[in-house]
């Protein structure tokens, strides 16, 4: 009997596992265990989904209509409500022809390099950048081109360095603001330069917007596509109800876009998943149809967390975190930490010290190689104020007594 060549493809063996999964998992994990692990890792707010939503849920489970198959694009209803909170919210217009509903975030993302995307093609990728992003190109055919922007310029990178970037064979940019990993959030006029330039130059914007009620202090949320409206026909709007509505678990996400490219997107849907699960539907439809009072009672608990995290971490021997604008995420320039010995071992890489914190103070943190650079890392302040401030004096008596 002959085994068979090879019995994983090799496209997907090129593609690695998501790194703040595997971490929030490990975490959970070693608690399970008995082991007092706090976690940094995941990007979930660690709030309950506000009760109208839930009501809505439970009414819709009962309802025979939802136990069929529905749109593969999604309900109509929803497909609409997204469309006028995408008005109300961006100020963008957009018809519910132009909205298909997803399987959260991440489908959506894959969907739109998927139905964008053709060997050959380059997609600018401002880094630090959302681990899924560069894997989702990849599967798609196409090439990420990574544009670096550190903590000296607040992780933002500049039209002059996307034009540095651009060749004949760039076809999209992915733009996202607020931002994750980095907490960054560029200001209207940024918003609008880079905007211009890709109208300029006929490239795609991929515009990921799911963090846009979670800004802080001055910063405003923007949409590239209310900054630079003639940028209508090519723009993929990318979003959900993940953040804002403490839904990562019901997974319900949307991509907005010209009709042939939600055409193409539906089609795909069609064959891969079909329609979105009704019941989330439903609850999706209820949260983008209510209030924002929810979202703005974990913004003031989450601006409590950041300012306190920030302080902490700005305390540690070799750390350097800008003060994020938005979404629930500190980024940590480490690399005056890198190089030493820490706990007796010597560290040279981010993932190196992240294993090191996790061994010996039992934090979990994500290291910046997961986000296209070694030399950082990203700890989520989504989870409560007395763990975070334990998890960040376990890490300070670390590197400082060390």
């Amino acid at each position: 009997m002959v085994e068979p060549a090879r019995r994983v493809s090799a496209r997907l063996q090129s593609i690695p596992e998501s790194a703040t999964l595997a971490i929030t998992a490990k975490a959970k994990q070693l608690r399970a265990a008995g082991e007092p692990v706090i976690g940094f890792g995941a990007g979930e707010p660690d709030f309950p989904t506000p009760d109208y939503i839930v009501k809505a849920a439970q009414e819709a489970v009962v309802d025979p209509a939802n136990h069929r198959y529905t749109p593969a694009a999604g309900l109509p209803e929803l497909r609409q409500a997204i469309a006028d909170k995408t008005l109300r919210d961006s100020g963008v217009s957009v018809e519910a022809s132009q909205v298909i509903v997803t399987n959260g975030g991440k489908q959506a993302v894959y969907n739109t390099f998927a139905a964008l995307t053709d060997p050959g093609d380059e997609i600018l990728l401002p880094a630090p950048y959302w681990t899924t992003y560069p894997e989702a190109i990849k599967l798609a055919g196409g090439t990420a081109v990574d544009v670096f922007a550190g903590a000296e310029s607040d992780y933002k990178v500049t039209v002059e360095q996307l034009e540095a970037a651009r060749t004949e064979s760039t076809k999209a940019l992915v733009f996202v603001s607020p931002s994750n990993p980095t907490g960054a959030v560029y200001t209207p006029e940024e918003t609008a330069a880079i905007g211009q330039w890709a109208l300029e130059h006929g490239i795609w914007v991929i515009t990921d917007e799911i963090y846009e009620h979670l800004v802080y202090d001055e910063a405003v949320f923007t949409s590239i596509l209310k900054a630079v409206p003639e940028l209508a026909n090519q723009t993929v709007i990318l979003n959900g109800v993940a953040k804002t509505y403490a839904m990562t678990g019901w997974r319900v996400g949307w991509m907005i876009a010209p009709a042939d490219i939600i055409q193409a997107a539906s089609t795909l849907q069609s064959h891969a998943t079909s329609n979105v699960n009704n019941v989330a539907q439903k609850a999706a439809l209820a949260a983008v149809s209510g209030p924002l009072d929810a979202v703005n009672d974990m913004l003031k608990a989450f601006d409590e967390r950041r300012k306190t995290m920030v302080k902490m971490l700005n305390e540690i021997d070799g750390f350097h975190c800008p003060t994020p604008k938005g979404a629930f995420y500190a980024y940590v320039d480490v690399t005056r930490a890198i190089g030493k010995e820490i706990a007796g071992q010597r560290v040279d890489t981010s993932t190196e010290l992240a294993q090191v914190i996790l061994e010996k103070a039992q934090v979990a943190v994500v290291p910046g190689e997961a986000f296209g650079k070694t030399g950082y890392l990203r700890l989520s302040y989504a989870l409560g104020l007395d763990e975070l401030i334990e998890g960040v004096e376990r890490i300070q008596n670390l590197l400082n007594n060390d």
